[in-house]
Parts: structure tokens; C-alpha cells; sequence
């Protein structure tokens, strides 16, 4: 049970809000990239203070940004 919970659950809340994240953008909710947004702040937190990864951490950086542009350049479909 300790290798499941060895990150807190912080790792399988970023994976959870990922998952949720796909999920929402797929429905063409602009929430979806507050999702993710979350989960790469979970990711960069994870990435440098408990895993000491700064490969996971500097690409969720990068990820993070990329998310906030979208969700700010992102407008519905007009139906």
C-alpha cells in the first residue's frame, strides 16, 4: 500500500485531473485546460520537491504555459 500512496496521492490527483482534463476539452469545455493547468502544478510540485525530476517539472512548466494560452485563446464552436 506504501508504493501506492508514496506521493501523498498528489501523483494520482494529477492523473485524475489530466484524466478529467482530456475529458472536458473533448466536450469542448474550456475548463478542461484549468484542469490541466492543475494537474501541471501538481506535476511541477511532485517534479521538484519529491521526485528531484527536473525533466518532469521544467516540461510541465512549459505545459502549464501552453495550457494557460489555450484557455485563453479558446472560444467555443459557434453552432
Amino acid at each position: 500500500m506504501d508504493i501506492l500512496l508514496k506521493y501523498y496521492g498528489l501523483d494520482w490527483l494529477a492523473m485524475a485531473s489530466s484524466l478529467l482534463a482530456v475529458y472536458l476539452i473533448g466536450n469542448k469545455n474550456r475548463i478542461g485546460f484549468a484542469s490541466f493547468m492543475l494537474a501541471n502544478a501538481l506535476w511541477i510540485y511532485l517534479g521538484i520537491f519529491r521526485m528531484q525530476s527536473f525533466g518532469i517539472s521544467i516540461g510541465n512548466v512549459f505545459f502549464l504555459i501552453m495550457n494557460f494560452r489555450a484557455y485563453l485563446k479558446w472560444k467555443k464552436v459557434q453552432e
